[in-house]
């Protein structure tokens, strides 16, 4: 008798694939280009108000964050020692994806055994488009808002901002002429340089008078005195 099977035995991950029945689709279209995501919607978790007596300092409070994101069906983790706040994205068990999933409650057990204890009533949560905040944002990100120098406002400064503009660029131009100025006279003086970077000296300027008495622009020469034409 053949005991074959007729097909063969699928794999757990195959038989999931084919019984999920959900509308997700990891396909996503955008401006005419498809886009494959893992996520489709994913969950943001805010904790505030944390003691820092169990973060115990900034490098305690590192490695935390670390072994966070450690865990596969956490995207995202962020703390803030001096703030005592807590940010993390995550897989929900709601998700209609594949992807390995975590509770909040899984989340607050694991901040336990670490030594962070939550408060219930400080955790903000709310539901994240991974495709439009998350992956959209790698390839087009949000334009880098504006932010005022110290002491002003940001009407202030909008208000100050092109006048100041305007001095820099004259200040950086006065800088450039300064040191070509400075680069001039000090190849001046030396001629062994002029070739190698294609210096001509500019001829001396004479006064009228010098012009009358026929006196020459070089230095050795007018040192001697001055000479008549057609004497």
């Amino acid at each position: 008798m053949d005991r074959r099977q007729i097909e063969p035995e699928q794999s757990g991950f195959l038989k999931d694939l084919n019984e999920d029945t959900s509308d997700y689709n990891d396909i996503v279209e955008y401006k005419g280009k498809h886009y494959r995501v893992p996520y489709k919607m994913v969950k943001e978790m805010v904790v505030t108000n944390l003691s820092k007596q169990e973060l115990i300092d900034i490098e305690h409070t590192a490695r935390l964050q670390y072994r966070l994101l450690l865990i596969d069906s956490i995207l995202k983790a962020k703390i803030e020692f001096i703030h005592g706040k807590m940010i993390i994205i995550y897989n929900p068990k709601e998700s209609p994806n594949r992807k390995d999933k975590i509770s909040t409650d899984e989340i607050i057990q694991f901040l336990a055994k670490e030594g962070v204890h939550v408060d219930r009533s400080m955790i903000a949560e709310r539901d994240v488009d991974y495709f439009e905040e998350i992956y959209k944002p790698q390839f087009e990100p949000a334009t880098i808002r504006e932010h005022a120098p110290y002491g002003y406002t940001l009407e202030e400064w909008r208000k100050i901002k092109p006048e100041w503009i305007k001095q820099m660029q004259k200040s950086k131009t006065e800088k450039w002429d300064k040191f070509r100025a400075f680069q001039d006279s000090y190849l001046e003086q030396h001629p062994e340089l002029w070739s190698e970077y294609g210096f001509a000296p500019k001829g001396k300027k004479l006064s009228l008078m010098d012009r009358i008495l026929g006196r020459k622009a070089n230095k050795d020469e007018k040192e001697k005195g001055f000479w008549f034409h057609g004497v």
